[in-house]
């Protein structure tokens, strides 16, 4: 079955080369001009992943981001920031509200698809490990993509949990922002480790009281507690 991408940008003469190029791609494309059509959109179809706009002429791009990813039937579906603002703020800001890679106009539509498909494959089920485990008072079903603290379920972001499932299953192991980084965003983005920071603190945020598993080893990383097995 092809992935289904909807795109969100209101520049139509951009959206219809972004469209068509995906579609020969082997995508199957859904483009809306709107914020609001593009909300209509998940809510009534299933999409793989969205290409996002931050400045469409009615809700902006970041208010449709915080609505897909504090809705927990749409929280999990990966989304790409793609917008003219480039500095280093307009991306931290991107990251906190849950998107999953950022790209700055003009970008190359080659490199785009290149993105989309390394998000798409790191957030497969198919290719992570173990589907279930728990530690005292976190339980993790990563193939569902649910996770409970002390029996009460939270939601994380696709982003999230990778980050989160990456730290538990290489345990009691520094693990350097580089090297999360690579695993967790890819090598083919462009966030920083001050953004690998930011997503380590919403995810602690989130954990609430089990977020203490998750330590800093200043100067180098972070650790998933190796004494909690």
């Amino acid at each position: 079955m092809a992935n289904r991408v909807l795109i969100v940008e209101d520049e139509r003469d951009l959206s219809r080369v972004v469209a068509y190029n995906f579609q020969k791609e082997g995508f199957d494309v859904v483009v809306a001009f709107t914020g609001e059509q593009a909300l209509r959109a998940v809510k009534e179809e299933r999409f793989d992943l969205v290409l996002l706009d931050l400045m469409l002429p009615d809700i902006s791009g970041t208010e449709v981001c915080k609505k897909l990813k504090s809705n927990p039937q749409t929280a999990t579906i990966p989304v790409v920031m793609v917008t003219a603002k480039g500095e280093e703020i307009d991306r931290i800001v991107g990251f906190e509200l849950g998107a999953d890679d950022y790209v700055v106009k003009p970008f190359s539509v080659r490199e785009l698809v290149l993105r989309v498909r390394s998000i798409l494959r790191r957030a497969d089920p198919a290719t992570q490990a173990p589907d279930r485990f728990e530690v005292d008072k976190l339980k993790v079903d990563r193939a569902a993509h649910r996770v409970w603290v002390e029996g009460v379920e939270v939601t994380l972001t696709a982003l999230e949990l990778r980050l989160l499932v990456m730290l538990y299953d290489r345990r009691g192991r520094v693990q350097s922002r580089e090297l999360l980084l690579d695993e967790v965003w890819g090598a083919d983005s462009d966030v920083t480790a001050r953004n690998v920071d930011t997503h380590v603190k919403r995810v602690r945020e989130k954990l609430g009281p089990a977020g203490e598993y998750i330590e800093t080893v200043r100067g180098v990383g972070y650790r998933f507690r190796g004494d909690t097995d």
